[in-house]
């Protein structure tokens, strides 16, 4: 491209802009980028336990926002949302803009398919959680992914950290990744890990250390995709 790309880093939770840039930065760091953050839309969402009409406008809402122009400065290229359990509202919101618009898991989806593809039986991946309410949707996501490239559904196993999120919320990141490594322990045999939620990529030095698979972090998948769709564009 010739000139910078702008991304706009969309966030339902106050821990997730922090893994969010730093995988900007480490991805692509010749883009500039900002957050919002609406860090109600998560306890919203756990509290009425559904993606209600009234929280697909909101990120309807979010994503125009995001995409809007303010006195002539250069809109963004681009949207990537970090909140791992908002998939149908991140779809209204890909159908309504025209610049590209990614889910936090897509690029980590799309990776262990590859890895998995040609498996017996589909393979197996594990996606690891702090949010239990996360696991259908992603699960559901993983399936849609593997049946739109034509591919055999793998086998998906989820594990919850629980109290992690809740850990890293009242400022202790070191139980938080602790708890986190010893929900990834216990996972059995795998093609494949996902860190699945954003906010838990600073622990995977630990999770590593558990285990001999690959491990993808979200944010650093989310990237290498979104750079590609939008050098694509500017191609």
């Amino acid at each position: 491209m010739t000139t910078t790309p702008r991304i706009a880093l969309i966030s339902a939770l106050a821990q997730s802009p922090g893994p969010a840039a730093a995988a900007m930065d480490e991805a692509w760091p010749e883009a500039r980028y900002h957050n919002l953050i609406d860090d109600s839309l998560a306890g919203d969402f756990a509290t009425l336990g559904e993606i209600t009409p009234a929280i697909v406008e909101r990120f309807l809402t979010l994503g125009r926002y995001a995409a809007s122009v303010s006195d002539g400065v250069k809109s963004p290229d681009a949207i990537m949302f970090t909140c791992s359990a908002f998939r149908p509202a991140i779809d209204r919101v890909k159908a309504d803009l025209a610049i590209p618009v990614i889910s936090p898991n897509e690029g980590a989806f799309d990776e262990a398919l590859d890895i998995c593809a040609g498996k017996e039986g589909g393979g197996r991946i594990a996606v690891l959680l702090t949010f239990m309410g996360s696991l259908a949707p992603l699960t559901g996501e993983i399936e849609a992914i593997a049946k739109a490239r034509g591919q055999e559904v793998p086998e998906i196993i989820g594990a919850v950290a629980e109290g992690a999120l809740e850990a890293l919320q009242a400022g202790d990141a070191e139980a938080h990744d602790r708890m986190a490594a010893e929900a990834a322990a216990k996972i059995p045999p795998v093609d494949v890990i996902v860190i699945g939620q954003f906010s838990m990529a600073r622990a995977l030095p630990l999770v590593v250390a558990q285990r001999s698979e690959p491990v993808l972090t979200t944010p650093h998948a989310a990237v290498r995709k979104l750079r590609r769709l939008v050098e694509a564009r500017g191609a």
